[in-house]
């Protein structure tokens, strides 16, 4: 059988993705986090992952998010490197946040904490921070006022790629309102594909 030619081979994962994909998957995660993969995006780099993550409290969504890690063995001038981390987090708030004029800046130091607390290093960092808050009328007025804190950001990351991967699990429990793992106390393994099984 004659080889491939080469432009229809399936172009091979460098090993430095292939290694920073392992340690996105061995990220662990609080119990609250259900994890699975995700289909990533095709087009943004030649090279892509991704997770996604529901935050449940007593049976109830509380918030849920996104992770990609991009990589371009070219590298990339806006990106400062060869990998890029593209996160998204949502979270149900107390309507009467949305007027903080604070919200946004603090929802922003939500995510640089955790990175600093994870030790995750990283450059260029980039995002938003939107508060969408819905009032019902007319037929639905007896239906309460609901909010929802989103947080769009992206970074370049230095490091061990599992540091900044707990960080973003870290940014949607601080988002949803969790309080902290007490230190000392070993955060649960995460429930990866527990969602796929039910």
């Amino acid at each position: 059988m004659p080889a491939p030619t080469e432009h229809t081979r399936e172009p091979l994962a460098p090993k430095e993705f292939q290694r920073a994909v392992s340690q996105l998957r061995a990220a662990k995660f609080r119990s609250e986090v259900f994890i699975e993969e995700m289909p990533a995006p095709q087009r943004i780099a030649p090279f892509a992952s991704a997770l996604s993550a529901d935050v449940t409290v007593d049976g109830e969504d509380v918030g849920s998010g996104r992770i990609v890690l991009l990589h371009d063995p070219e590298g990339n001038d806006a990106w400062q490197g060869t990998f890029r981390c593209v996160a998204y987090a949502r979270a149900e708030i107390d309507p009467e946040l949305v007027t903080d004029p604070l919200l946004g800046e603090v929802g922003w130091s939500w995510l640089t904490e955790a990175l600093e607390a994870h030790g995750a290093t990283y450059a260029a960092p980039s995002g938003t921070v939107t508060c969408v808050s819905s009032e019902s009328f007319g037929a639905m007025a007896d239906e309460p006022s609901t909010a929802q804190l989103e947080i769009r950001a992206s970074w370049t990351p230095e490091g061990d790629l599992g540091d900044h991967v707990e960080a973003w699990g870290e940014l949607l429990c601080t988002a949803v309102g969790l309080p902290p793992v007490p230190e000392g106390v070993a955060t649960m393994p995460s429930r990866r594909g527990q969602r796929g099984a039910e």
